[in-house]
């Protein structure tokens, strides 16, 4: 009788790290955001030979549709990103409403937000 005893705890043990590694054999968490294409383009965007805005535009653009569509969260920077390119082909209007969008979303890029809505909200003057 005291045999059966001594074992009963070493069984619950048992029994209650198996519930625990049953447990971390879930699926992993879901990713915080969807970054799809947005690193590549990036990538590419930072390299001496990158491809044109217009077509750096086109994908993140799709990708922004993709992610909201899925209802999954824009990464950080993409707005940033598509206003920066916004600006680089004269479409400061759109430029000016992707930058105020990560101002919003992630209000730690306030004052870098703010200084590009600055430099895009001043008029260029040309040297003569």
């Amino acid at each position: 009788m005291r045999a059966a005893a001594s074992r009963q705890p070493w069984l619950m043990g048992l029994t209650a790290v198996a519930l625990l590694l049953g447990g971390c054999a879930a699926k992993p968490p879901k990713p915080m955001y969807q970054w799809g294409g947005y690193q590549n383009q990036l990538y590419e965007y930072f390299k001496a030979d990158s491809s044109t805005p217009v077509a750096q535009l086109g994908v993140l653009e799709e990708q922004l549709q993709k992610t909201m569509a899925a209802g999954e969260a824009v990464p950080p920077g993409l707005h940033a990103h598509l206003g920066l390119l916004k600006l680089k082909v004269g479409n400061t209007d759109q430029a000016v409403a992707h930058l105020e969008t990560e101002k919003r979303l992630f209000p730690e890029s306030t004052p870098y937000m703010d200084w590009l809505l600055k430099r895009a909200k001043t008029p260029k003057t040309t040297k003569g």
